[in-house]
Parts: structure tokens; sequence; C-alpha cells
């Protein structure tokens, strides 16, 4: 064959899509466990978005784009009067869930937040039970929600056990995006080819950089990019649905594809991987593992990798509070994940660039016995000049056993530990702390401290009498099944 012209065999869709596709459509959700989780992380993901709309860098985003639009059917935004076109309320949605840093976490060799996919399956689920209804047909029920939150989970979550889109510096986000795309396609009543042919654009996009998670160009960007990329998500189903034509080889094709073009180099010497490497690894068939794994961050809004960390300092803050002058030295023991994201030193600009830094993450409960959203603010860090203090007498170190059982999928741990050096020789005890309350692990532990956050984030948007209307719907599964998405965000509309 001549070298100057290409053979235009066209392929059949890469595996790796065929085998999304086909879990999407054909999986039959069994596990009681994955449904009482995803009822529980519903609940988690909107008190987040609520309490999120307390704080204007975030509720400036929200708003259709030309403003005074009307939407018929338009999709509402919780805690808010805003109805949109599913698009820009998937965008929305997905920006009040993500701001805070509060939403739930998964940690394997990529990281994330899987309810992130909420923002886009709820948009389209509130705008199409009310166009059916518009029409005659019956409205999706919530159980479409939840079996849809599964599947999202379980497609981020399993595609980030093994591959590491870090480490060729993309952001997890364009898992986000693939999610949301397959499992709204599903809810859109599309067609196998269908739905290939959206998870083949979202994959063909190009990805969002890391550059806005670290140091130092950390910014706010991260607090709306899984809102850009569900919303991108809805985007994509409905030009599928129109029928366009989807991108078969997208992953594999020699030089062109997502394999060879965003996943064959390392961000650390932009060596080549061998193309042996180059390919998705799957860890696990599709179920719903993720799902029933999930991280919640319940006692904090911080990175995750840090919450047992900040929960140590919890612990030591009232041995150290009268003696924060006296301190020579602070030793954080982490995992080698939390040191490459999230250790960092020099001046923190912004929330943003607060809610990723360990030390400051710890230094706030040592000095103050708690950590909540408003200390990541200007206002907050500006009048406590102790903040800084500590930081500088931070040392990080890593324990390999903390890095290796952190990827163990039998223990999934995100161990750190603390300890305290004073100035005259004496020190507090090494607290550690290798399970954080929103894991599997301490679920029974965890679960009355997620409903009491659910209802205290309730209250900062509704009276007394909805917070308790909403809360006892969310807590009673079958009901909850049955409802109507329409009517389900009806209770959120302020």
């Amino acid at each position: 064959m001549s070298a100057n012209v290409d053979l235009n065999n066209r392929p059949d869709y890469d595996q790796e899509l065929q085998d999304i596709a086909d879990y999407v459509l054909n999986f039959s959700i069994q596990s009681a466990e994955a449904m009482d989780t995803a009822r529980n992380c519903l609940m988690d993901t909107l008190g987040c978005g609520l309490l999120a709309l307390r704080f204007p860098e975030c509720s400036k985003h929200l708003g259709p784009i030309v403003e005074g639009t009307v939407v018929p059917n338009g999709a509402r935004v919780p805690g808010t009067q805003l109805r949109l076109d599913p698009v820009k309320a998937a965008w929305d949605i997905g920006c009040i869930i993500r701001w805070l840093d509060y939403n739930d976490t998964w940690l394997a060799a990529e990281w994330g937040h899987p309810s992130d996919n909420l923002g886009g399956i709820l948009a389209v689920a509130d705008y199409l039970s009310q166009k059916y209804i518009s029409q005659g047909k019956e409205p999706l029920k919530m159980q479409q929600v939840l079996e849809a939150m599964i599947m999202a989970h379980e497609i981020q979550g399993v595609l980030a056990l093994d591959n590491s889109f870090n480490r060729v510096g993309l952001d997890h986000v364009v898992l986000v995006k693939v999610a949301s795309t397959a499992v709204i396609a599903k809810m859109h009543g599309a067609s196998r080819e269908q739905l290939l042919s959206a998870l083949s654009h979202a994959w063909v996009d190009g990805q969002s950089l890391r550059t806005y998670r670290h140091a130092p160009n950390a910014g706010s960007r991260k607090s709306w990019a899984a809102g850009d990329a569900t919303s991108r998500a809805v985007r994509l189903v409905d030009i599928a649905m129109r029928g366009e034509m989807g991108i078969p080889g997208v992953l594999s094709a020699p030089q062109w594809g997502f394999y060879d073009i965003l996943f064959s180099k390392t961000n650390k010497d932009q060596q080549l991987k061998p193309e042996s490497e180059r390919r998705f690894s799957m860890q696990r068939p599709y179920g719903t593992y993720v799902m029933e794994n999930v991280l919640f961050k319940i006692s904090f809004p911080a990175e995750f990798h840090s919450q047992t960390a900040c929960e140590a300092a919890v612990t030591l803050h009232p041995q150290v509070k009268n003696r924060l002058d006296d301190i020579e030295k602070i030793v954080i023991t982490t995992h080698e994940s939390a040191i490459r994201i999230i250790s960092k030193v020099g001046p923190l600009s912004n929330p943003a660039d607060r809610d990723h830094c360990i030390q400051y993450m710890t230094a706030v409960p040592l000095a103050f016995g708690d950590l909540v959203a408003e200390h990541y603010e200007d206002e907050f860090h500006n009048n406590h000049s102790i903040i800084d203090t500590l930081r500088e007498k931070m040392e990080i170190v890593e324990d390999e056993r903390y890095s290796r059982e952190y990827h163990d999928p039998d223990k999934r741990s995100i161990a750190n530990a603390m300890q305290v050096f004073f100035k005259d020789g004496s020190c507090t005890e090494k607290v550690e702390v290798e399970y954080p309350i929103g894991h599997r692990r301490r679920r029974a532990e965890g679960i009355p401290v997620l409903e009491t956050k659910f209802k205290r984030n309730l209250a900062t948007r509704f009276p007394v009498s909805r917070v308790n209307q909403i809360f006892e719907l969310c807590k009673d599964s079958k009901t909850l099944n049955q409802t109507a998405v329409n009517e389900f965000m009806d209770l959120f509309v302020i």
C-alpha cells in the first residue's frame, strides 16, 4: 500500500465504550445497600448545593445566559426560583453541588466526586418529567434518579480505579462528562447506537487540564468544572439523540485517538508510555461497587485526602489551644496522594487555594477546634495570622504503609496522623486516624451525622416545616422511590 494514503475501513466502536453502553442499557440494580447509599447521597449532595447558595461567588454564576429567558418545562435549580433549559440547569446544579468541596468523594488511581453527576441527572429528569406530563405521559420517578446515580458513580469510579488521568495532566471531570453522558442518554431512551455516539463525543472533546487545582494556579474554576462537565454531557446527548454520527475509534485510533494524544505521556517527565500502558486498565466489571463504597464528607468541607488529618487536629485542639505560641513544630504523617495534591507552602491567595492546602486545613481546627466553609474566606484568613504561623511550623512526612493501604481494595484507607512538639521539649501523643467518618467502615457512625448535616443545610434556605417535609420524604425510601421527579423538585423551590 502507498505510504501517503490511509486505510479507510471504519472500525467498530472501541470495546471500552461498548462495555459502558451495555452496562447502562442492560444491568439490573439489585443491591439494597447501593440504593440506600444512593438515597443518602442524594440528601447529602442537595444539602451541599443549598449551603453553597450562601456564597455570592457561587450564586453569581447562576441563571440563564440571556436574562429574562423563559423556558417551557424548565428544570429547577434547588434553593432558587430559577427554571432553566436542561444544559444551563445542569451547569448551575453542578456548580452549587461542588462549590464548597463538601460532596462525596472517590479515591483511587484517579480522584473525583461522583455525585457531581447529579447536576445533569436531576436537570434532565426534572425537564423530562414536566415534558411528559404536558404530553399526558407518566413522569420519571425518583427511583430512576437513584438508579442513574448508582450507574454514574460506577462508571466514574471503576474507570478511576486503575487509570490515573492526573498523571497525564488531565482533570478528573472528564469522568463526570463520560458518566453523565451515559446515564442521561439512557434517561432520554437512547438506542445503543445513540448512546455509543454520545459517549464517543464525550471522549473526543479536548479535556480539561488540572491547572486550576494546583499551586500556584489553584482557583475557583475547580468549583464549577464539574458543573461544566455534566452540562456538556446534557448537550452531547441532545446532539446524539438528533441522529449525529459517532466516532467509533475515539480512544484507540493511532495518532488521532484519546490514547495516543492525551493518555500517552506522564506529566512528570513527558516520556511516552509503552503502547500496552496507554489503554485503560479495568480492575473490575461495572456493577454497584462504587456507590456501596463511596466516601461521604461529613465533618469538614475540605479536600478528602485531608479529612482524617482535620479530625486528628480537632482531637488535639484541647491540648494545644492555650499553647499555640509555644509550638516548635507540627508533624503531619500522610500518604503520597495527599502530598502530591494538597501539600503546599507560600501565600494562599483565595478560598479555593486554601481548601486544597493540607497545612491550612489542619491549622484552622488545631487552633479553633473546627473547620467550616467560612474559614476559607479572605475575611477570616486575614484576621487570624496564627494560621500562617502554624503552617510554617508544619513538616509533612509520608508513611509508606498509608500510601500502600490507600490503594488496597480491601482497605482504601485515607490515613493521616498528627503530633505537636513544644519548645520546652514536651509533645502531644501522635493522633492517627486511618478511616474518616464518611468511610464505608464507619457507615453506622456516619449516617446519623450525615442526616444532621442535611437538615442543617436545608435550614439555610427553607422554613422548619419545609425542612421537616423534605427530610421525612428522603428518609422514607419506598415513598421517595415512587415520587415523581417534578414533585420532588417542587419542594426545593423557594
